[in-house]
């Protein structure tokens, strides 16, 4: 079937609009996810390590399924893909509503929500927007779509605490499961034929096949340092969204802090997101996710060393919020400085693969440990140390695009 050409041209500010807006419902929505926890504990007589198990498993399969899917809007349109995504999310949420055990939690939140994440979230959305831009723009493009997460964050974490205050827990995820049908006819924004969409782009690597973009990713190690370095960044973002609201109520402060931290962190996020995606087009990308990485080691550091209080709470929650997903731009960036951007969806959906296996272990594993030794103080060591790494695994990184090395080496 041919499309029509308005659908197969789209506008690139319609597509970054909608795209933006999807990602706002999307991410919104999840970053809320722990402000369940305490409610859900209660209720069901579920523990914080089964809780955090489900989450688990959702960045577990958001992570897996994401490659594929990425293949699936490469080959099919990410129109389609992010329609589908949003119609499953608003079935996984509604789903959560009615459970009763630690198993129900996790084939909903976990395994539901996190499959129709890999179509409403970076990966397809950047994949969809980011070869409409010029090349000069690309950076900050990916920044606005990724700030879009963090103006979700933003509005939806204080209103998720005012629905579940307010409705209860299974009131709240109804609630956000009709929010979250949105994203279907947003979807209409991104749908392009996928064949117009590659006529399009500017691959960096030429245009290979398929196969060919896959063996130069596996052959280049740059890009195994970036698997390694967005694994850093899957640990911190799931252990701190999850956690944090825990962490704060456990140190004696009113919950209604650790909703009002997410809340800051989103706010940062899009100054951050933003910044960091005009960064991308203007400096070496690899020198400012180093940068960010080592900026949360001592971030986090600093907030252990004070007095936990309102005010060193709040402070903590704009430092890392500054910090929190400015490494989405920054590492698409380079997955498409280095390879092109033709495949950008598939390429850059098995770095997030990464970052969701280690997303699994700091949703998981911070439970885990606060069951095992009565406290967080482990996952917040272990979370210092893997950010340091981080920043020296970015440094070696050879961003020269693959198309330029090529003919550089051929002799003359």
């Amino acid at each position: 079937m041919t499309l029509p050409l308005h659908l197969r041209r789209p506008s690139p500010w319609i597509a970054l609009a909608c795209g933006a807006v999807i990602v706002t419902i999307a991410m919104g929505i999840r970053q809320g996810f722990g402000l369940f926890m305490r409610p859900v504990e209660l209720d069901l007589g579920v523990g914080r390590e089964s809780f955090g198990l489900a989450m688990a498993v959702q960045n577990l399969i958001f992570g897996l399924a994401q490659p594929f899917v990425g293949a699936m809007a490469d080959r099919h349109g990410p129109g389609r893909v992010a329609a589908a995504g949003g119609l499953l999310y608003a079935v996984g949420l509604a789903s959560a509503a009615l459970v009763s055990s630690a198993f129900g939690l996790t084939v909903t939140l976990g395994f539901l929500v996190g499959l129709a994440m890999t179509g409403v979230t970076f990966v397809v959305v950047l994949g969809a927007v980011v070869p409409l831009m010029p090349p000069g723009r690309r950076g900050a493009a990916a920044g606005i779509v990724t700030a879009g997460g963090s103006v979700g964050q933003f509005l939806l974490v204080p209103a998720t605490q005012i629905a579940v205050e307010g409705l209860g827990w299974r009131g709240a995820l109804a609630a956000a499961a009709g929010l979250a049908a949105l994203m279907v006819p947003l979807a209409v924004g991104l749908v392009r034929d996928p064949a117009a969409g590659a006529a399009r782009a500017v691959s960096g690597a030429g245009e290979i096949g398929f196969a060919a973009a896959l063996r130069q990713a596996a052959g280049h190690r740059g890009y195994w340092l970036l698997n390694a370095g967005f694994f850093v960044c899957g640990f911190h973002i799931a252990f701190v969204s999850t956690h944090l609201p825990a962490f704060l109520t456990d140190a004696g402060l009113d919950p209604g802090i650790g909703a009002r931290a997410l809340a800051l962190i989103g706010l940062f996020n899009i100054l951050g997101s933003y910044a960091f995606g005009v960064a991308a087009d203007r400096l070496r990308k690899k020198y400012v996710l180093s940068w960010i990485y080592v900026a949360r080691a001592a971030v986090m550091a600093l907030f252990l060393l004070a007095p936990f209080t309102p005010l060193t709470a709040t402070l903590f929650a704009c430092a890392i919020g500054f910090l929190w997903l400015g490494t989405v731009p920054l590492t698409s960036g380079l997955v498409g400085q280095i390879f092109g951007v033709r495949y950008l969806s598939t390429l850059f959906g098995i770095v997030f693969m990464s970052h969701q296996v280690g997303a699994f272990l700091g949703a998981w594993g911070a439970g885990y440990i606060f069951t095992r030794t009565g406290s967080y103080d482990l996952a917040w060591s272990i979370s210092i140390g893997i950010a340091l790494l981080a920043g020296l695994l970015n440094l070696p990184i050879r961003d020269v695009p693959l198309m330029r090395r090529d003919a550089q080496a051929r002799p003359a």
